[in-house]
């Protein structure tokens, strides 16, 4: 991501699928036909010095994703927090890689947000001089539970 013409260490835009988890799961036993789950291919920015999943508060509309009841307080990198709302059941496709999160939704963001715990999850290593996630192994999600 290039901030006054120069790129940001660890930040920079991949293609990412947002889908609403729950259509894919009335899809899947039939009552919903698949051409009418709520999912758009957005550009994300991941950033490593961030936590969370991000999205607009547009695409969370569009896909009509649920409401958690609890808002999450959210602190910026200047120092700042507000609370905010967060929604559940959003499937991420990245890379050939997917997941299901909740994800923080910022009224006044125009981008996604791909932070360090779906970067974890998905198992990516983040190569910021090439801009570029690598999975660490191509053929699996490595786990490490000790």
């Amino acid at each position: 991501m290039k901030t006054n013409g120069k790129q940001q260490m660890g930040r920079f835009s991949v293609d990412v699928e947002i889908a609403n988890n729950q259509d894919l799961t009335r899809a899947k036993f039939g009552t919903l036909p698949p051409a009418k789950v709520r999912r758009q291919t957005i550009r994300g920015v991941v950033d490593c010095g961030a936590t969370r999943l991000v999205l607009t508060q547009a695409l969370a509309r569009e896909l009509g994703l649920p409401i958690k009841k609890k808002k999450v307080r959210v602190r910026y990198a200047d120092g700042r927090q507000v609370m905010r709302t967060e929604v559940d059941e959003v499937r991420l496709f990245l890379l050939g890689r997917d997941g299901i999160f909740t994800a923080v939704v910022e009224p006044k963001r125009d981008t996604a947000l791909i932070g360090a715990i779906v970067l974890e999850d998905l198992d990516f290593l983040v190569d910021s001089a090439k801009a570029r996630l690598l999975p660490r192994d191509p053929d699996y999600v490595v786990s490490e539970i000790e």
